[in-house]
């Protein structure tokens, strides 16, 4: 499993030197990701290295979930209701419907929120900093720290597995 852990970088220089580091030390490519303030972004940061991820994951498993928990216990209610007559089909049909619409309608309304990293270093974004973002397993992360400090980037406090890797 990965874990992300976020530097941060005053500018877009010393934010290619860090992608140097980190791939010196054994971070994959595809595993460096860049957030900046908005105009930053758009001016100096392509567009594979930018995290664009959101809620829309971890919101629709949860709705799956939740939507699939709702509609089992509506179709257990209506087996119990003889003259409605359900079956345990119906009820396993009512899961899966209500999996289905609980993971949209909840992935929907994820995608609107911004990405966890930028939401809690909002600040260190305003400020015009860049933040240089890994995604590894984390014995090779403990292994590229020292070497990222030792460049100057500062080592923010986030450090959380990384969801679907």
């Amino acid at each position: 499993m990965k874990t992300r852990h976020v530097f941060s970088v005053p500018d877009i220089q010393a934010a290619g030197v860090a992608m140097k580091v980190a791939r010196d030390c054994g971070i994959a490519d595809r595993d460096i990701s860049l957030i900046a303030r908005s105009d930053i972004e758009l001016a100096a940061i392509p567009c594979e290295r930018k995290v664009v991820e959101g809620d829309f994951y971890p919101a629709a498993i949860r709705g799956v979930l939740g939507g699939a928990a709702t509609g089992l216990l509506g179709g257990l209610v209506a087996i119990a209701i003889p003259p409605l007559g359900f079956t345990f089909a119906g009820a396993a049909a009512m899961t899966l419907g209500g999996a289905a619409v609980g993971g949209w309608a909840t992935a929907l309304a994820g995608s609107a929120v911004e990405d966890p990293v930028r939401r809690k270093f909002h600040d260190e974004l305003a400020k015009g900093r860049i933040l240089v973002v890994l995604d590894a397993p984390r014995d090779l992360l403990e292994r590229v720290e020292p070497s990222m400090e030792h460049m100057g980037a500062t080592l923010l406090p986030f450090d959380k597995p990384t969801l679907m890797t």
